[in-house]
């Protein structure tokens, strides 16, 4: 039973062992995108890998069909022999001062001809030509070699001191010139294909593989349905602007759980939404102002107010009327809940009423001088108040119980809004209505509609920000409440 068990344990789920491929499929993805990001800066890098590491320069150069530019190498090999030369005869030998006149003509002549415009490295010649300028001191860089190549010069100086300055300061700028080998299509040498395609190859395969099994666990989908459903490993195919390899390895990485990219994601999408939101949101606004503008302009307001009867009939889904009903709830509402609580407020501001008209009559104050007058005022106020009030809501839900008082009521809202209609209608009132409600209509797109649009969707989208935050931390408290009972129990 025990070696069972662990034998179960040993064996993968095929959630991990479809994990162990995405991330080993991430792995490879990476790997490839280094080699592109790297031959894509080897070029304007080329300078830095050649003073740091020759090595790889000489394993890349090939690739990338460069080569040694046969006049700056032939330059400075004919530095070497001076070198070499003056070691063995001495710097006022008749041979030292041969390869010294020979470098003065290669000088000019590489300053003439400009070996490095080739590969878009004139700048390294300025530099060149600067730095002989400045050791020399003088305006030509021609006579400033011509000086520098010359036994006067060197004996003057010091051979040593200056070949030193040489070696250090223009070798390593020459020595970066170099020739790229351009192909029959016009374009320059470029080998690294090679080095792509046998990931090219990987990434084809797997991509047919999954639309392959996307076929078969969908059968609906057809092969250009399920290749697409993976659009983003497209890129690891294409034999050009390889850069945009970085969209599949990244999105790769994420499935793979070896990088987190669900904040940036995130933030794109909520970019991407708060954009659309704004269109969408002005869209549906201006939408709704334009069908009610449009409304009033076909003199649907004045259809209603008339009870004409709509040349789009009106539709009734449960044979109520609903403005009657919610009219009659808000009626039953303030009779029995409302005015009861508020009673004592209305009291209190009769009272002051008849308070303050007694104090208003001549006869009042002729009478206030009279012992016991003011408690009488006060206790006539509040009786009065209260009778008043009483009697008047008596009357008003006697009213409302009333069947043939509401009738009366209903048949005199139901004339007070003909005889309105009728008569806006005969005055020409409805019109002026009409051009005034279209022109607020249209101020409150010009004016507001641009508002919201900016400003309501930054909270919209803060508040649905703060929502997913608490949305993803409450499982966590409710595991952690969950283990902590396991535990205590």
């Amino acid at each position: 039973m025990y070696k069972t068990k662990l034998k179960m344990a040993k064996r993968k789920s095929p959630k991990q062992r479809n994990l162990v491929f995405e991330r080993l499929m991430a792995i490879i993805a990476t790997v490839n995108l280094c080699l592109v990001l790297f031959d894509l800066s080897y070029v304007p890098w080329r300078d830095f890998y050649l003073r740091r590491l020759p090595q790889i320069t000489q394993i890349y150069d090939p690739i990338k069909g460069i080569e040694a530019h046969r006049e700056t190498k032939n330059y400075l090999a004919t530095v070497n022999a001076l070198e070499e030369q003056v070691s063995q005869t001495g710097l006022t030998s008749p041979q030292a001062k041969t390869k010294l006149e020979q470098l003065s003509s290669l000088s000019n002549e590489m300053i003439d001809g400009n070996p490095f415009a080739a590969v878009n490295k004139s700048g390294t010649l300025e530099k060149v030509k600067n730095r002989i300028r400045d050791r020399i001191g003088q305006e030509s860089a021609k006579q400033s070699f011509d000086t520098f190549w010359s036994q006067e010069y060197l004996s003057q100086r010091g051979w040593k001191q200056e070949i030193n300055f040489f070696n250090q300061k223009l070798r390593p700028l020459i020595a970066t010139n170099y020739y790229r080998s351009i192909g029959e299509n016009g374009e320059f040498v470029d080998n690294f294909w090679l080095i792509d395609l046998p990931f090219v190859i990987l990434f084809g395969l797997e991509l047919l593989a999954r639309s392959f099994y996307l076929r078969r666990s969908h059968p609906s989908f057809t092969w250009v349905n399920a290749i697409l459903w993976r659009w983003y490993d497209l890129f690891l195919l294409l034999p050009f602007s390889r850069w945009l390899r970085i969209i599949p390895v990244s999105i790769r990485l994420d499935q793979a759980r070896i990088l987190n990219l669900q904040p940036l994601q995130q933030q794109i999408h909520e970019a991407i939404l708060a954009d659309f939101a704004e269109e969408f949101t002005e869209i549906v606004v201006v939408r709704v102002i334009n069908q009610f503008q449009g409304s009033i302009q076909r003199g649907d307001l004045t259809r209603w107010l008339s009870q004409k009867e709509n040349l789009r009939p009106y539709i009734n889904i449960n044979n109520i009327n609903e403005i009657e009903a919610i009219a009659g709830i808000l009626v039953q509402t303030i009779v029995y809940q409302v005015l009861p609580q508020i009673q004592p407020e209305i009291i209190a501001i009769l009272r002051h009423n008849i308070t303050t008209v007694l104090h208003q009559t001549p006869i009042y104050r002729n009478l206030q001088n009279l012992p016991k007058v003011g408690e009488i005022q006060t206790q006539l106020s509040e009786q009065l108040a209260t009778q008043i009030t009483t009697n008047l809501y008596k009357a008003v839900v006697a009213a409302v119980e009333d069947p043939v008082g509401a009738k009366l009521t209903s048949e005199l809202a139901e004339r007070f809004s003909a005889a309105l209609g009728t008569e806006m209608q005969k005055k020409h009132v409805i019109s002026e209505i009409q051009s005034l409600m279209f022109d607020l209509l249209e101020e409150v797109k010009i004016n507001y509609v641009q508002r919201l649009s900016q400003e309501d969707i930054d909270q919209i989208m803060e508040q649905t920000r703060q929502l997913r935050t608490q949305a993803s931390v409450q499982p966590l408290v409710d595991k952690n409440t969950t283990l902590s009972k396991i535990q205590d129990s």
